[in-house]
């Protein structure tokens, strides 16, 4: 028997632009503080949209505490570092370099695929290195529909921060993440989107 779906629910005017339309990335924070049930509801969002084969390779470190910062805060590219003085949270986003083990309990119709993975380094960091990627973006949307700013930053030493966060070698940096709610002159002009024209093609 033949079935119509409903059509899927429209986010509103007011959630696009809170999301994407009017969302920007703030360079200074304020100093009100971000609890730590605000960070987990970032993450209670974040883990649901999906990855490859539902592997869900990305680990969050969330640095808070002033003796975090002054690990982290070196570790910065210079321009950054005023930025993430300011945020009263860092989120440092990195690839679990071994999250296939997980895939018997996440992808259970297909548990074989620990082993292929295991068996194969490459494509276990290629896949896994775009799966992250797109859950870093998650991540930021996720900041913005709880309430806070985010200020994604790839400018650091990557290796500095496994070495000083990840001493065991499993987890690799990818992204560090300002968090907190907007603080004097937060943003800088928008800048300029490509065009459709260059963009987007249709077949």
């Amino acid at each position: 028997m033949d079935t119509v779906s409903e059509a899927s629910p429209r986010l509103s005017a007011d959630g696009r632009a809170l999301l994407f339309t009017d969302a920007r990335t703030a360079s200074a924070f304020a100093p009100t503080p971000v609890t730590d049930e605000e960070l987990a509801e970032i993450w209670d969002l974040a883990k649901w949209p999906p990855t490859a084969a539902n592997t869900q390779p990305l680990r969050v470190l969330f640095v808070r505490t002033e003796e975090g910062k002054n690990r982290l805060i070196p570790l910065l590219n210079e321009g950054n570092r005023a930025k993430s003085q300011s945020a009263p949270a860092v989120a440092v986003l990195a690839l679990d370099t071994s999250f296939h083990e997980h895939v018997p309990q996440i992808f259970p119709h297909n548990p074989g695929l620990r082993d292929v993975y295991e068996a194969n380094e490459g494509l276990r960091i290629t896949n896994g290195t775009f799966s992250a990627a797109l859950q870093v973006g998650y991540f930021v949307l996720a900041a913005r529909a709880v309430g806070l700013v985010a200020g994604p930053m790839t400018g650091f030493n990557k290796a500095g921060v496994d070495a000083e966060f990840f001493p065991d070698g499993r987890f690799k940096s990818l992204a560090v993440v300002n968090l907190g709610h907007p603080g004097e002159n937060p943003w800088r002009d928008r800048l300029p989107r490509l065009e459709p024209a260059t963009t987007v093609q249709w077949a």
